[in-house]
């Protein structure tokens, strides 16, 4: 069978590295059926035919016209401000049938030169620009794999084929380049910043110290860092020089930019101030880390870095037991809201312990985005610096809170304050979840806010709303809208309450205390009044019980074990667990009961002990909301029934909690049903079998943890979002004894 080229001829006008290197990448890679060349002086085009670089070279294009057609690419690989003159010959000789496009590093005057010469009809003239390079040049620099993974931007313009679009496109696709979309305005003014201005720069610092007759030695003894930062000077000088002619306006906005920001950095450095010099330094960090896993399409943390886009499945072994002593990572809620609340005081807090996984990096990087200085996270610790109640800035673009719910709930009640305009948006998952819980009453205080159909993210908050205290009966008990009221309240006028149905976790009330602010509360009605101040404060972040229940409840239900918690976070708003595991017949013991930063921790053994069956009081739900997915695989290993109702928030949580459980533990062979607010589940025997986790990470921890008391391998789908809560939960999986192979894919 015939072999079937992406496109017919490749001509490359301009025989250096970017032509060149197009040229050997579809030769090697079979994209065409021959390559022509058209260099400036003979000899150039006799050394490419002779390195096999092409098939055919000439020096006049006009000479190899007549042989192009329907199904051709001529490649326009020049300097920026040649490719007019090599337009106007194309224009004579070369029909429309034959694609056109180039490799310039500036778009706008490639289409004023377009425009200028074909007028109206540019359907077959497809501009581009390859962002790949090399300190090297000519004919003998050529790399076939020089477009491997680097990104190749396409700029169609108004009168464009979508035929020729898709002919320049299968062809770096061809050669394994990633193609993307952007108009000429866009691509100009992104590359000033990107590209323009950091060859600027190194062009500028290298002259600069070349000629410093103080240190004379200064190149001799450069550090590393030097060398990489001005390896880019070494680029070709004509071709730099025709770039920021040609990109004049946007390089020239883009040093602007840059020479007012090295101006306020000079002086911060010259006044002594350390706190700005610590929020530029942190800040142009993150920014790099986070660029550095975009183009790794990865995420905040360095776990998700390896997991974020892979397919991740957990194959567990059945039986074993579980021993030892552990401290599972730092408790979510608090170190949400110890960046929250530490943002908003006066002063400096430092955080210990502080959750590292992914929900709580996307709330510390919102604050970040909003201009405050914020140091670590280090193995848990975090230095921030608070700008006050009124100290938040516009951030740039959207705050992406990527799956943490608790972020944008939160973070809704605070911007509703603020004098700017701000987008809250997520991940896929979190698009999906209900926000008109915290939209609606904080509408009711004269917030605008805005949200997708059926109240979904994003959340569209305008600025400078005057908010007005209001009494809120919250009809569903949830944590989430009575903070995010309570922080609205910190700039409304007058008072702000909440009446509570039930009792849900107050970490809230009890980190404003801390940080100095008046919270009431009488009986269930908890409120506060506008016109205080925070005040920084230290915080030592317990371990979160949420994520000890499922080494808890994998102590339960296996025979032999005995595993310590240490230094767990046992808020009596938080123990529904606890409780629960206790009416179950759980045997559980608490030492080392003490006080930290205003929350009760203590070391949690648990010892195994046969359960039972029995109804869930509904004043324990609220305490244990986030703990049912893995309190009914211990159902579903205990003797006789247990039945769940009121816990109807758990089918709004990052899925359908309920439903997922309960097919989860029908595939494994446990008699079973979903009601409307809860599950009837009869304990018996665990098979084996595959299970969803429909990426909720409790879902896939409780899916874990199930094994122990199977007859079989169990094996869970789409684990990787265990990161955003448990960073390190495989490894502790694996050492207290569950016998887990994480799969990726």
């Amino acid at each position: 069978m015939a072999k079937t080229h992406t496109i017919n001829q490749l001509v490359v006008i301009g025989l250096g590295l970017i032509g060149t290197s197009l040229a050997t990448a579809c030769k090697k890679r079979g994209v065409c059926q021959r390559v022509l060349g058209v260099g400036r002086r003979e000899s150039v085009c006799e050394q490419a035919v002779s390195l096999g670089i092409v098939d055919q070279a000439t020096t006049d294009i006009k000479t190899i016209a007549p042989l192009l057609g329907e199904g051709d690419v001529i490649f326009i690989s020049v300097p920026t401000l040649t490719v007019k003159s090599v337009l106007e010959t194309l224009k004579t000789c070369i029909p429309n049938t034959v694609t056109i496009t180039d490799g310039a590093s500036v778009k706008g005057s490639v289409e004023q030169d377009v425009r200028s010469i074909f007028g109206d009809d540019v359907s077959n003239i497809i501009l581009g620009h390859p962002i790949a390079g090399s300190e090297k040049s000519g004919v003998e620099a050529f790399n076939p794999d020089l477009y491997a993974d680097h990104r190749i931007i396409i700029t169609p313009i108004d009168g464009n084929s979508p035929s020729h679009i898709q002919r320049v496109k299968s062809m770096w696709q061809a050669v394994d380049a990633q193609v993307l979309e952007m108009s000429v305005k866009d691509h100009d003014a992104v590359l000033a910043a990107t590209s323009h201005l950091p060859h600027a720069i190194a062009f500028s610092l290298v002259d600069t110290l070349a000629h410093d007759s103080k240190n004379a030695n200064i190149f001799r003894y450069a550090a590393g860092g030097f060398k990489d930062f001005t390896r880019i000077a070494s680029s070709d000088a004509t071709m730099w020089r025709d770039i920021m002619l040609a990109n004049k306006a946007s390089v020239l906005d883009a040093i602007d930019l840059f020479s007012n920001n090295l101006a306020r950095l000079r002086h911060s450095i010259e006044t002594d101030d350390a706190t700005t010099l610590t929020g530029v330094f942190t800040r142009a960090k993150v920014a790099r880390d986070r660029f550095t896993t975009m183009l790794s399409h990865q995420a905040y943390s360095k776990t998700m870095q390896d997991q974020k886009d892979a397919h991740i499945v957990y194959k567990v072994a059945p039986g074993g037991t579980v021993n030892g002593t552990i401290r599972v990572p730092g408790d979510k809620s608090i170190s949400h809201r110890s960046i929250m609340l530490g943002s908003l005081a006066e002063g400096t807090t430092h955080v210990k312990g502080f959750l590292e996984g992914e929900d709580a990096l996307a709330t510390l990087q919102a604050f970040r985005d909003m201009g405050v200085v914020i140091e670590g996270p280090d193995n848990g610790e975090v230095t921030v610096h608070g700008v006050g109640l009124h100290g938040l800035t516009a951030p740039t673009g959207p705050l992406y809170v990527g799956n943490s719910g608790t972020s944008m709930r939160l973070l809704s009640g605070i911007l509703a304050g603020q004098a700017f305009n701000t987008q809250l948006t997520g991940d896929e998952s979190l698009t999906k979840r209900p926000m008109n819980r915290v939209a609606k009453p904080l509408a009711q205080m004269g917030a605008t806010i805005g949200t997708a159909a059926e109240g979904r993210p994003p959340l569209e908050i305008q600025g400078g709303s005057d908010l007005n205290g209001i009494h809120y009966d919250m009809p569903v008990a949830s944590a989430q809208v009575k903070s995010c009221l309570l922080l609205a309240g910190l700039y409304a006028k007058g008072q702000t309450s909440v009446t509570e149905p039930a009792p849900t976790r107050d970490h809230t009330e009890r980190m404003l205390r801390g940080f100095g602010y008046d919270v009431k509360r009488e009986n269930d009605i908890i409120s506060v009044q506008a016109g205080g101040k925070l005040t920084a404060t230290d915080i030592d972040v317990p371990a979160d019980i949420s994520s000890a229940t499922f080494f808890l409840v994998a102590g339960a239900i296996t025979e032999g074990s005995d595993i310590t918690l240490t230094h767990v976070g046992i808020n009596p708003t938080r123990i529904g667990v606890i409780n629960i595991l206790n009416l179950m017949g759980a045997n559980i013991t608490l030492s080392n009961e003490r006080e930290v930063g205003g929350e009760p921790v203590a070391d949690i053994r648990l010892q195994y002990a046969p359960l039972k069956g029995i109804v869930v009081p509904e004043s324990q739900v609220p305490l244990a909301i986030d703990e049912f997915p893995a309190l009914m695989i211990a159902a579903a290993c205990a003797e006789g029934e247990t039945i769940i109702t009121g816990a109807e928030e758990l089918r709004v949580k990052e899925t359908d909690r309920i439903q997922a459980m309960i097919d989860g533990l029908k595939t494994l062979g446990i008699t079973c049903h979903a009601t409307e607010d809860g599950a009837v589940i009869q304990g018996g025997t665990l098979k084996g079998g595959t299970v969803e986790s429909f990426h909720d990470h409790r879902i896939a921890m409780s899916f874990t943890i199930a094994a122990l008391r199977a007859i079989g391998e169990i094996t869970v789908n789409n684990c990787a979002n265990v990161s955003t809560s448990f960073p390190n939960f495989t490894d502790l999986a694996k050492q207290v004894g569950i016998s887990l192979d994480v799969i990726r894919s």
